[in-house]
């Protein structure tokens, strides 16, 4: 990795719910673990008591977001959650900012976030609920801030592979384990022939359309 590692940290954005606790806890703690030793980061042995604390007295849903440095301070925040309604669908347009698939941070939820608000300022909010980015190759590589995921009529979602340029995503991991999705390269043609998602830990699966002009 060519950055310096003392100018980002890692983050895990979570969903809290009164009486559920931390979605996907597990996932969260396990991807923040495997980042922190892969870069050289401290162990974040307390982050659990961390979160715990930070929601103590809560009784509304929470987003949470858990931030570790390269010292291994943990800071922890929180806002108030506001889910979709149920059939919302978000707009998607594609990008013109390029992910380089070699970049091996990208696979790491981080504090550096510039190619991904290029991407985003691209289109106003009124033009686009999320921008999707693609790599040298013209593969399909992630949102903003989701996964994409494709309906093929298979029964099963198909989920860009880590290898074009991307995070592994929390909600991503549990549906490939889960055997509700599976890798497989995306292609723009793709995103015209079939049932479009992406999704989040935060938010879950989001319906979608893809918008061209």
């Amino acid at each position: 990795m060519d950055c310096p590692m003392t100018d980002f940290s890692l983050i895990e954005t979570l969903r809290w719910q009164p009486n559920e606790g931390f979605i996907r806890l597990r996932l969260h703690l396990a991807r923040l673990s495997r980042s922190a030793r892969r870069i050289g980061f401290p162990e974040p042995l307390d982050a659990a008591a961390k979160l715990e604390d930070a929601l103590k007295g809560e009784h509304e849903p929470r987003r949470v977001r858990l931030t570790l440095d390269h010292q291994g301070h943990i800071d922890v925040t929180t806002a108030p959650f506001v889910p979709l309604p149920p059939d919302a669908v978000w707009t998607l347009r594609i990008s013109n900012t390029r992910i380089d698939s070699a970049d091996r941070l990208l696979r790491i939820k981080t504090t550096r976030r510039g190619i991904y608000e290029a991407a985003r300022a691209e289109f106003t909010q009124q033009q686009a609920d999320e921008v999707i980015l693609l790599n040298e190759r013209q593969e399909v590589c992630e949102g903003t801030i989701t996964s994409v995921f494709l309906d093929d009529g298979t029964g099963i979602l198909k989920t860009p592979p880590i290898s074009c340029g991307l995070l592994a995503g929390v909600l991503r991991t549990e549906l490939i384990c889960q055997r509700k999705a599976r890798v497989g390269r995306i292609t723009l043609d793709d995103l015209d022939n079939d049932t479009l998602y992406v999704g989040n830990s935060l938010r879950g699966l989001i319906r979608a359309t893809l918008q061209k002009d």
